[in-house]
């Protein structure tokens, strides 16, 4: 029986979707839910959504990071050093040898001890003896450096870095629109399983109701045989029978029942609601589940369908991100050229000999770096940027072809759909009138027994169908909308 095997599904699928969920919004009891409030409340509510808007967010950081790297940079450094010993310049006093001007030899000369008697420098140990010196104390050349301190500031301006820092600015860029595509694929998702589990909740409120009148129809006639076996013309096998067909039904609404409670949890649980929450549907309480018309003649013009695809939108910037690292892994073979300027200080201070305060100076300069070998270390990064490039580009064209073939078959699915729709309906006119003919027939005793029962088992089946076909022609609608890129949304704001 399809009322038994929907029923069952719809157990297993909803269980496994039920969990417990964290205190949300306050739902009052008689609160009843459009569609629309449900899409809300599951937008403003979906944790996934909510890091999505901060992926965003930071991907917003990061652009503003990347276009920081255009503008000149200041930095500070300084510091404090402990010396255990002092600075000298020489290891112990100094003698000089004087020199003085010789006015025949138009230069200067040192002056040394000279032998009276030859007339020849005295020597000592090989040296000549110098008749004068300047002495040079040790201490006068010794400096105190126990305690230094020094810092700098330097400001630093990429002049050309190899196109590097265009290609990081582009590469953010993409990414942050990456986020943004990729937080309204997600709100996409969760819209269409909210709708998915709202027309659930619609589905299995109706097959209660059908599921309810099936058992009066068979509880009134189990009462009608009781009454034909005191008349005698009835026997007990057909009260069994009955009565077997009855407790069959009673399993199947229990059934019904779990899997309506399971299922309205479900929809609490995506709506961000506790799923304890009691609330009913706007669509839940009709009698007649009036289906959306679906127009499946008008064609489809798929290059607006790719444009409105956030998932196709998401490999299409995948392919300019690869590219742009392509272009950063080319910048490492380029020179790189940058504009240095600095002011530097220290105390004690190398510009007034060593003397305990602080002095410093001003420096500008150029610095320039070549890359020239590197055993082709990063022309292979390159080429492996533009292999992934093409791999991307290949995965992108292969997601074309896939967005054609889902179209397609979300286009005939819910044609499929609306034909079915219109055969449950001329096949529920029939089992109504059937079992119409069935019931006066069996009250005349021209029909059997038998015959009720199969009326009223095409009956059942028939209004089952009908109530599938016409939530099936929604799903296949809000699945049309979703693979068409129409599908209406508002995701949580990604603003800083």
């Amino acid at each position: 029986m399809k009322l038994r095997i929907t029923v069952i599904s719809a157990l297993l699928s909803v269980t496994a979707m039920a969990h417990s969920q964290e205190p949300g919004p306050v739902i009052s009891e008689s609160s009843t839910l459009t569609i629309e409030q449900c899409r809300d409340l599951a937008l403003n509510n979906n944790k996934n959504l909510r890091r999505g808007a901060m992926e965003v967010r930071a991907a917003g950081y990061q652009k503003d990071e990347a276009f920081a790297a255009y503008l000149p940079s200041i930095d500070f450094a300084g510091g404090y050093m402990y010396n255990q010993k002092q600075l000298s310049m020489f290891d112990s006093d100094q003698l000089l040898p004087i020199k003085t001007f010789n006015l025949e030899k138009q230069g200067y000369e040192f002056n040394l001890v000279k032998n009276p008697m030859t007339g020849e420098p005295v020597t000592v140990n090989g040296q000549p003896v110098p008749e004068q010196v300047a002495y040079l104390p040790k201490e006068a050349l010794t400096y105190d450096i126990h305690n230094v301190f020094f810092g700098a500031v330097t400001l630093t301006q990429p002049i050309f870095m190899g196109g590097k820092i265009v290609a990081m600015n582009k590469i953010t860029g993409y990414a942050e629109e990456l986020a943004k595509s990729k937080l309204n694929n997600s709100a996409r998702d969760v819209v269409y399983a909210v709708d998915a589990a709202y027309w659930q909740v619609v589905s299995l409120k109706a097959k209660q109701t059908l599921a309810q009148s099936y058992v009066n129809l068979l509880d009134t006639l189990s009462h009608h045989v009781a009454l034909m076996i005191r008349e005698g013309v009835a026997t007990k096998s057909d009260q069994l029978t009955v009565d077997v067909k009855l407790n069959s039904a009673r399993i199947d609404l229990t059934k019904v029942d779990n899997g309506l409670v399971l299922s309205r949890m479900a929809l609490a649980q995506l709506c961000g609601l506790p799923i304890d929450t009691q609330f009913t549907l706007a669509d839940e309480g009709a009698e007649n589940i009036t289906a959306p018309v679906v127009n499946g003649d008008d064609p489809i013009d798929m290059q607006a369908v790719y444009d409105r695809r956030y998932d196709l939108r998401q490999l299409e910037l995948g392919v300019k991100i690869y590219e742009q690292k392509a272009n950063v892994a080319r910048s490492e073979m380029m020179p790189n050229l940058a504009l240095v300027g600095a002011y530097s200080f220290s105390n004690p201070n190398l510009y007034d000999g060593f003397k305990k305060r602080f002095n410093g100076q001003f420096s500008v300069g150029a610095m320039l770096t070549i890359p020239i070998w590197h055993w082709g270390g990063n022309y292979n990064k390159y080429r492996a940027a533009k292999a992934q490039t093409e791999a991307m580009r290949m995965e992108l064209e292969n997601a074309r072809e896939l967005i054609d073939l889902q179209v397609r078959q979300a286009s005939y699915k819910s044609d499929e759909a609306l034909r079915t729709r219109r055969m449950t309906e001329i096949n529920l006119a029939k089992a109504d009138e059937n079992l119409h003919s069935a019931d006066v027939g069996f009250s005349n005793g021209v029909m059997t027994l038998d015959n009720v029962m199969e009326a009223q088992t095409a009956w059942l089946k028939a209004h089952s169908e009908d109530i599938d076909a016409r939530i099936d022609v929604y799903l296949c609608d809000v699945y049309l909308s979703k693979v068409l890129g129409t599908l209406d949304y508002s995701v949580p704001s990604t603003s800083r």
